[in-house]
């Protein structure tokens, strides 16, 4: 008989980095009716699938060990063998990882106060070294020992736990080596470095998850529903599927609908990155969170507030985010085989000459002391960051952000690109792109379109104005002008009558020309918004404009062509707008996509082996962002966007993304270069050593000399190039 399974989610706090996920799956894994775990980092959240013989008081506890707080989420119920006590029993450990809430600053977290208790004992520690020598080596033990305390304390637990080979069992050998050959001072000079960076990961790690929570805060709190031909303001998460809400101009809609009385524009560039507002009327579907132009609308809910488009990105992201293979960071990966390895040598050298051929002991151990020294890691723990520091300082420099040295890593691998269009490959502006003349002359029809726009914030009358006043066209004023919903503008100018509207709602004024509707459709069929001006009953003439493709978009993607990269253009906007810009760009098109289309298309791509970057400016992007290999965030993008992603691309540059993967070919190949150095030294005196010529001095330099060499050479990564 199959068990049945139960699904308990967890908040898991203190956790900054796949590592710690790793962690967290190996043990939780292990434990008796667990059928799978799943951890997401960047929701700080666990998924349990147990049995009924699971005991979830004995995960937290195992959980705790590692340095974090397990606490069921709201809604769980517990099981017959958990009691009310799972998060007193998980916030009894006080190691190093942050159990405070996510919202509480960072210098009054756990992680926190000891990252600064470590580096203030420290500081004592080199006052107290310089006023009195001979307790300089204490002094910085007791300082060490301040932040080594907890780390050591999380290497035995996840040594118990089946995990012996952790990055925190990394750092407490290569701290114990420092004290047993005297050299304190720089083994509390690396647990408190260790710290720093695993204190700004958790800080990095606070801000994405707030980010991505914070998108449920684009819905309105209330909403207004009618009730028997009354409307009462009540929470809009108490808005049941089937109700009926009024919307009125300049608000967001509270849910996910459908028109049934009233026409507006909805302004939808949160979810499908349009880039003008699109009008819509009875029976139209609309999305929580998007904002109602011009007009009051009557819509029937057709989504709970768990389930509207709003939350559903959010579960997008916190899934992709879940389905990425925990990158564990390189020197926890190396210390599998480096840091036992090294050990074994050292025991071995200082025990088996005096055991199996009477050598002296003193001597022997004398050797094998020098040998733990050469195989400190330091030079190894610092050849990777310090070369991915010199690169992000670099890339800030010019504009590129990058998350971490996976993210460098990753983007040299990248075989694909897709961009959003809007705000991406465009500039996310209309601009006007040709002003026609039918009835009167360009000048003319510039400025009485101008005339009647004043005043609009539409970005299609901002287009136009901004026309005008580039090409000195005259302004006049306009009297009697007002907006005809859905249709257009009038007004009076020079005592003529004027209108300003789509080629429909002129035609229905004043007949059009077969040579006037062929040039409309001709600027149509190249992906252009087109406005017939008509004065009086005259066809004036016609402005067309498009959200126009960046400077440096051609050159920039054709760079990453030439380099063998796949591009393609991934747009919620309309076919034929994409289509007309994609054939400018020579660039593949796919149209017409809502967030989760968008997500599917690059799972697709991945599940044909390529490795994929994701650019994009939008929350509508955020969930392909988080489920591409490389996620970049391109301009003035959403705060989401830009946490969700793993890179920003922040002066909107097309050709800055080929930029990124030039710089991270350069880092890996500094990165190479450092480590084969370190090990190279490390190598050539671990023989000098165990054959007498060098000692326990020329140790100190080599492993001093390998730090000092890795990191001028990944100061090269400054220079521009």
């Amino acid at each position: 008989m199959t068990a049945i399974t139960t699904q308990t989610r967890f908040r898991v706090e203190g956790m900054d980095c796949a590592a710690c996920a790793t962690k967290i799956d190996t043990v939780v894994r292990k434990m008796p009716g667990v059928a799978d775990v799943s951890v997401s980092v960047t929701a700080g959240t666990m998924t349990l699938h147990h049995d009924a013989t699971s005991d979830l008081v004995s995960i937290a506890k195992k959980v705790s060990g590692l340095g974090y707080a397990l606490t069921p989420l709201a809604g769980q119920a517990p099981n017959a063998n958990e009691n009310a006590h799972t998060h007193d029993h998980a916030g009894h450990y006080d190691g190093g990882h942050d159990h405070s809430s996510a919202s509480r600053p960072w210098w009054k977290s756990k992680k926190g106060l000891l990252t600064i208790a470590s580096g203030a004992a420290l500081v004592a520690a080199y006052g107290a070294g310089k006023a009195v020598p001979s307790i300089a080596q204490w002094v910085f033990v007791a300082a060490m020992l301040i932040g080594l305390i907890p780390i050591g304390r999380r290497a035995i637990m996840a040594a118990i736990a089946g995990s012996p080979f952790t990055i925190e069992m990394l750092m407490t050998i290569a701290a114990g080596g420092a004290v047993i050959i005297g050299a304190g001072e720089e083994g509390a000079t690396v647990v408190f470095l260790f710290l720093v960076g695993e204190l700004l990961e958790g800080v990095a790690a606070g801000k994405a998850r707030a980010s991505i929570q914070g998108l449920t805060k684009l819905v309105p709190r209330t909403a207004l529903i009618e009730r028997n031909g009354q409307t009462q303001e009540v929470a809009a998460d108490a808005v049941a599927v089937g109700a009926i809400v009024l919307v009125r101009p300049g608000e967001r809609i509270p849910a996910d609908g459908v028109i049934v009385s009233g026409e507006s524009a909805i302004d939808e560039a949160l979810m499908t990155g349009e880039s003008k507002p699109v009008r819509k009327g009875v029976d139209a579907n609309v999305f929580a969170g998007t904002i109602n132009s011009d007009a009051v609308l009557r819509i029937r809910v057709t989504a709970a507030a768990a389930d509207n488009t709003i939350a559903r990105v959010v579960k997008l992201v916190e899934e992709a985010q879940e389905s990425k293979a925990p990158t564990e960071r390189f020197i926890d990966r190396f210390s599998r085989w480096y840091t036992p390895g090294v050990t074994v040598v050292a025991f071995l050298v200082a025990i088996i000459p005096p055991l199996a051929f009477g050598e002296a002991w003193g001597a022997w151990v004398y050797k094998g002391l020098a040998i733990l020294l050469i195989g400190c890691p330091c030079a190894l723990v610092i050849s990777t960051p310090a070369a991915i520091a010199a690169s992000l300082s670099s890339g800030a420099r010019l504009g590129l952000l990058l998350k971490g040295g996976a993210v460098l890593e990753q983007l040299g691998k990248i075989t694909a690109v897709c961009f959003d269009k809007t705000g991406t490959l465009t500039e996310g502006k209309p601009q006007v792109t040709d002003v026609v003349a039918f009835g009167r002359n360009e000048r003319d029809v510039l400025s009485m379109a101008a005339a009647l726009e004043t005043g609009s914030t539409h970005p299609l009358a901002v287009s136009v104005l901004k026309r005008a006043k580039a090409d000195k066209v005259p302004v006049p004023p306009a009297g009697e002008a007002s907006a005809l919903s859905g249709k257009g503008v009038v007004g009076r100018v020079g005592g003529v009558n004027l209108f300003l509207g789509s080629a429909a709602a002129a035609g229905e004024r004043v007949a059009l020309t077969p040579e006037q509707t062929a040039r409309i459709e001709a600027l149509n069929g190249v992906g252009k918004t087109v406005s017939v001006l008509l004065a009086g009953n005259i066809v004036a003439g016609a402005i067309a404009m498009r959200d126009e493709p960046r400077a440096d978009a051609l050159a920039g993607l054709k760079t990453l062509t030439d380099a063998g990269i796949k591009v393609i253009m991934l747009t919620g906007d309309n076919r034929r707008a994409a289509e007309a810009i994609g054939k400018q760009l020579g660039i593949e098109v796919r149209a017409e996509l809502m967030p989760q289309d968008k997500q599917r298309i690059v799972d697709d791509l991945k599940h044909q082996g390529l490795i994929v970057a994701k650019v994009g400016d939008g929350i509508n992007d955020a969930p392909a962002l988080a489920a591409a290999h490389v996620g970049i965030a391109m301009g003035g993008c959403t705060d989401v966007a830009l946490e969700t992603a793993d890179a920003a691309v922040l002066h909107g540059r097309v050709a800055d993304v080929a930029a990124m993967i030039a710089l991270s070919n350069r880092t890996m190949g500094n990165i190479h270069q450092n480590i084969t150095m370190a090990l190279g030294l490390k190598a050539v005196f671990l023989v000098t050593t165990v054959i007498g010529i060098t000692g326990l001095w020329p140790a100190i330099l080599a492993d001093t000399g390998a730090t000092v060499l890795v990191t001028l050479n990944a100061m090269r990564l400054l220079r521009p190039v």
